[in-house]
């Protein structure tokens, strides 16, 4: 078996599941929790799996990946196959304005 690919959180990504787990947080802390440990979870097994999701819809930048971490929140992500490193690079609400 081959090394699992490295996983590489950008700010704006990190920014983004804060951002969300706070909101949950608002109505329902314990939920908040688990929820972000549910993405982050979903997030982790593209280190094994790293082509987990599909490409990228029409409109975004050439070798944009998005994964549906949960019903309602899609993560989107690059892969550097030369440093085997998954480039964690943004998760948004489907309702949101995608990148």
């Amino acid at each position: 078996m081959t090394a699992p690919w490295r996983l590489d959180w950008r700010p704006m990504a990190r920014e983004d599941l804060r951002s969300i787990v706070r909101y949950i947080g608002r109505d329902n802390p314990s939920r908040a929790r688990t929820f972000g440990r549910e993405v982050r979870d979903k997030v982790s097994r593209l280190a094994n799996h790293p082509e987990m999701g599909r490409p990228g819809r029409p409109g975004l930048p050439d070798g944009i990946r998005e994964l549906v971490a949960h019903p309602g929140y899609v993560v989107f992500y690059r892969l550097h196959t030369e440093t085997r490193t998954v480039e964690i690079l943004r998760i948004k609400h489907t309702a949101q304005r995608i990148p």
